[in-house]
């Protein structure tokens, strides 16, 4: 049985813990050669020694994805190990402030998370679409959040509104490159167990009050589940599909009961 991304080599920003994790490792799995962007080294280097361990190759390069520079060397670096690029996954984000209402968002907290989940997202595209355009082919994924589908209710716009910036990327990127080979889609997860989110559930609260309201199969995400539609949004089997926005959730809610 062939795999899906069977020499397919795939860029995975983010990659050093949680959806990041989960999506480079099944994607080596199902045949991708992988290269690692994240800016903790120790944690994406123990991912590459775990798909080097089940027979997979990779490649590991330290990456700010707010900076230029950063997401150029990232590209460049694949191009010269590998000789091209077919997918992407830009997956690097950061919550930024929390429980916090807007007029109270520090300036340097707004525009951190800005850099990182919108900006990051653009620099990555900006470097990666040129190299796809060289073989007239190739996927991009990109990581919204619910909260690019609907407003934050707990307290960070920052992040909401980063991820809104994201879909609206995506699509206007899908609209520029779908008839030159390019797919370009975004997923949205709702709560998913990662480093992100763990943190919260430790609020007994969390997960009746909150998660409830966003999940018809009231629970929490896993890793893997969202990494499957990356995956599958990456291969050939989506063949039809470009700038959707994803949701991965378990099911929109209004439950009043």
């Amino acid at each position: 049985m062939s795999k899906r991304l069977q020499d397919k080599v795939v860029i995975v920003t983010g990659a050093s813990s949680g959806l990041g994790e989960a999506t480079a490792l099944l994607a080596a799995k199902e045949g991708a050669k992988l290269v690692l962007a994240a800016r903790r080294r120790d944690k994406s280097e123990e991912v590459l020694r775990r798909i080097e361990k089940e027979g997979g190759e990779g490649l590991f390069v330290q990456t700010d994805v707010s900076k230029s520079a950063d997401c150029a060397r990232l590209v460049a670096a694949t191009l010269e190990r590998f000789g091209h690029l077919d997918g992407a996954v830009n997956n690097a984000g950061i919550p930024g402030p929390q429980m916090t209402r807007v007029a109270d968002i520090d300036e340097s907290g707004w525009n951190e998370t800005l850099a990182v989940n919108l900006t990051g997202v653009f620099l990555c595209m900006k470097h990666e679409i040129p190299a796809m355009l060289t073989t007239g082919k190739g996927a991009i994924v990109n990581m919204s959040s619910m909260y690019g589908l609907k407003a934050s209710d707990v307290g960070h716009s920052p992040y909401s509104v980063s991820k809104f910036g994201v879909i609206g990327l995506t699509q206007s990127a899908a609209i520029d490159y779908g008839d030159k080979g390019l797919r370009i889609n975004a997923v949205c997860p709702g709560f998913t167990h990662s480093e992100m989110v763990d943190p919260l559930t430790e609020n007994p609260k969390f997960v009746p009050t909150v998660v409830r309201r966003h999940s018809a199969m009231n629970r929490i995400g896993e890793s893997h589940e969202v990494a499957e539609a990356v995956v599958w949004l990456l291969s050939d089997a989506a063949s039809f599909v470009n700038g959707t926005a994803l949701e991965i959730t378990g099911g929109p809610t209004t439950r009043l009961y």
